[in-house]
């Protein structure tokens, strides 16, 4: 089932009770979107800690970064360390992408 097909949402009273106490708002579905908004907002705030961290770790960009893995020109490119650290980078960034489209459907 698609967010499309979902017409109503039954929430317990606690969690209306607790999504009002948190955003102020009386009504469950809005305050639920603000919830997911803050949500998200926090999540690409952790991913963009870590994607900087990659950033000063290598000197540059996960573009530049991955122009560099595809050329497969250096030896430290085959290491078990770049390899991981590569992935969790693009980890990062798709996830980046998604939540900020999301973020944007939540508008």
């Amino acid at each position: 089932m698609t967010l499309g097909d979902m017409s109503t949402l039954t929430l317990p009273k606690n969690t209306a009770q607790i999504l009002h106490e948190l955003t102020g708002e009386e009504r469950p579905d809005i305050a639920l979107q603000l919830v997911l908004r803050d949500s998200i907002e926090h999540r690409l705030m952790k991913i963009k800690v870590s994607r900087q961290g990659f950033r000063e770790k290598y000197g540059m960009s996960f573009d530049e970064y991955d122009q560099q893995w595809e050329a497969e020109d250096k030896d430290e490119d085959y290491t078990w360390e770049a390899e991981r650290d590569y992935l969790e980078w693009e980890a990062l960034v798709t996830r980046q992408h998604r939540l900020e489209a999301t973020y944007n459907w939540l508008a």
